[in-house]
């Protein structure tokens, strides 16, 4: 069982794409079939162990033995890998069996869904890896499946870029990732996470001297598996690949966000806590960007237009939620919000895709509004959608999003209560930002005129049904699991996370308890004056050309300010290289100068016959002169 779940998604990636003459029905059933037996079983994977505590490491052969190295392909089940293989094949097979309906007009539905199956089984490896290696090898393969997805509608230049901007950032972390395990296997002499984990104490003081200084090892091994995480996870500074992501079709968007790319530097970070906790500077590194992503895509999002890419920026703003709630010591509630982010998520991805489809592929929530009648399932789903992403009381977000709050603040820690005044702040911006999408686009004026409001329809039923299933976990999930992952007494972790000072949840204020769902519960009302009721507030702040509102509008410069520092110089020294050492030194004295060269013998040559014996013979002297030459003085 354990094989298949893995092994299913793989299967039905490499039929679907050479089993293309069976036709696309054929490709389209088979790689939600197979994806969707992987989910049932993770089901009961997860059960099991849950109930039954059926962990364990399943090999599958040995892949690398040499002097010291000795890495097996493995399955590794414990809490931690039960709980990723749940959420991706779940909201895997949930957004293949969607695909069906919203790509019904794509002319190469085999190759998506082969490319969905096979990121699905790349993120399957990443997640059930017992070795670093193993991870490595899951890490860059769902790497490379969001280039060939984000880019997966290769004839427009906008897709081709965003998928080359993804895989270029995401070089960047992946190289920093390389080196953590480059310094891991060069400290513990194995790249096996229990021989690892179990020597950490033994390591906690070893030192390395690198470029003349002295660098503690622990702290650098989780600096650079952190920068790993950030390029993955789209934190600040390595987040500018994920708005543009958008490109892909919004399956890619909902799976990536939802269930598997982003979450991998979550997961990573969770998986080495036995490392983590014995670096404090490499928790405050992990709290701090995870404030600054939590609070600046927050701000991004409420200007943002595209209905894709404000979805986009509020997965960035969660990470950062997990991120800083990993980098206070809750690993657990990292891993909780991570479960039911992956619910309403998708959930918000596919039923903006519900709405582009409604609106023949326009994304702009300004040329939207008033069609709630026309899509009440839609609309129904994705307020629940929002609901739960805000943090009302009683979904899945309110129980996982408060938890990080309230653990930030109990940790005691300067690093803590920064953490918990940014979760609040970051709180209330994803309320407004939200109802803000949620009620331009259903609500108020239609504002579309090259759509009649008569043409807008409702998705088809193998669209709308994932998202039930979707809404269901988002109202549920955090009340039915809350105690299982969270609890003080909750023994459900085991050792695949290591807490050194484990603080329990208990004695939180009331104040802070009601702040969070207060503030949130009061941005709806808030929202729908500014957003429909009277525009003229927003309106003026617009046209006064604040500098602020430019500033979020300009997503705060970053690509500007990497165009000025990175990209510009780096085109110019391309550019002098390309044409002073390409063609006018090496094209100009190589293959263009020899062929000149050849060239001009050859007419010079051509001259000589001219079919009158005295050229030839006088040829002939020449020749035979210059091997007699050639002979004596040699």
């Amino acid at each position: 069982m354990e094989y298949a779940v893995i092994f299913l998604p793989l299967l039905g990636s490499i039929i679907t794409y050479f089993g293309k003459k069976f036709g696309n029905l054929f490709s389209q059933i088979f790689s939600c079939l197979m994806v969707s037996i992987a989910a049932v079983l993770s089901v009961i994977i997860f059960y099991n162990g849950m109930v039954h505590d059926t962990y364990g490491n399943y090999l599958v052969f040995e892949w690398i033995n040499s002097g010291n190295l000795n890495v097996n392909w493995s399955i590794k089940i414990d809490p931690l890998s039960s709980i990723m293989i749940l959420v991706v094949t779940l909201v895997s097979a949930l957004v293949h069996i969607y695909s069906i309906g919203y790509m019904s007009h794509d002319p190469h539905k085999p190759r998506f869904m082969s490319y969905l199956s096979l990121f699905t089984f790349s993120m399957l490896c990443l997640v059930v890896s017992d070795n670093f290696l193993q991870l490595f090898f899951g890490w860059e393969g769902v790497g490379l499946c969001s280039y060939l997805l984000i880019g997966f509608w290769f004839k427009r230049e906008t897709a081709n870029n965003a998928a080359i901007k993804a895989f270029i950032v995401n070089r960047v972390g992946d190289f920093g990732l390389a080196i953590g395990i480059f310094i891991i296997f060069l400290i513990f002499g194995t790249l096996n996470f229990d021989e690892i984990f179990l020597t950490v104490p033994e390591f906690a003081k070893t030192n390395l001297s690198i470029f003349g200084g002295e660098f503690n090892a622990i702290t650098l091994i989780c600096v650079f598996l952190f920068l790993g995480a950030m390029g993955k996870s789209a934190q600040f500074f390595l987040h500018t690949w994920l708005p543009d992501a958008m490109e892909g079709p919004t399956p890619v968007s909902a799976l990536i966000h939802a269930a598997t790319m982003v979450t991998a530097g979550v997961f990573l970070v969770v998986r080495c806590s036995p490392i983590f906790e014995y670096s404090q500077f490499a928790m405050n590194l992990v709290a701090v960007v995870g404030m600054i992503t939590a609070l600046f895509a927050a701000s991004v999002a409420l200007v943002q237009n595209d209905i894709k890419k404000i979805i986009a920026y509020s997965t960035c703003s969660q990470l950062g939620y997990m991120f800083f709630a990993a980098g206070v010591g809750a690993y657990h509630i990292a891993m909780f919000h991570l479960f039911t982010h992956a619910f309403f998520k998708a959930l918000l991805f596919l039923g903006a895709g519900s709405v582009i489809h409604s609106f023949q592929e326009e994304q702009d929530i300004t040329k939207m509004g008033g069609v709630w009648k026309r899509i009440p399932f839609t609309t129904v789903l994705m307020l629940i959608g929002t609901l739960a992403l805000t943090g009302f009381p009683f979904l899945s977000g309110f129980y996982s999003k408060d938890a990080i709050i309230e653990f930030a603040y109990l940790k005691d820690t300067p690093v803590g209560y920064y953490a918990s005044v940014v979760g609040v702040v970051t709180a209330l911006l994803t309320a407004v930002y939200s109802w803000r999408l949620f009620f331009k686009v259903f609500f108020g004026k239609y504002n579309n005129k090259s759509i009649p409001i008569e043409k807008t329809h409702e998705s088809p039923l193998i669209m709308i049904a994932p998202l039930i299933v979707l809404a269901i976990g988002s109202i549920l999930a955090g009340y039915f699991f809350k105690d299982l992952f969270i609890d003080n007494n909750s023994t459900f972790w085991g050792d695949s996370i290591l807490f050194l000072n484990f603080v329990r949840l208990e004695n939180i204020p009331l104040w802070l308890i009601l702040m969070t769902p207060i503030l949130i519960i009061i941005a709806i009302p808030l929202s729908y004056h500014l957003y429909i009721k009277d525009k003229t507030i927003l309106d003026g702040i617009k046209n006064s050309n604040l500098p602020l509102y430019n500033f979020l509008l300009n997503k705060w410069y970053i690509d500007e300010i990497y165009d000025f520092i990175f990209i510009n110089p780096l085109k110019k020294i391309g550019i002098f290289f390309w044409k002073k050492g390409d063609q006018e030194t090496i094209d100009r004295f190589g293959p263009d100068g020899i062929s000149k060269v050849i060239k001009y013998i050859s007419n010079k040559a051509v001259q000589f016959q001219s079919g009158y014996i005295y050229d030839y013979a006088f040829v002939m002297l020449i020749g035979l002169s210059a091997l007699i030459t050639y002979l004596i003085l040699n």
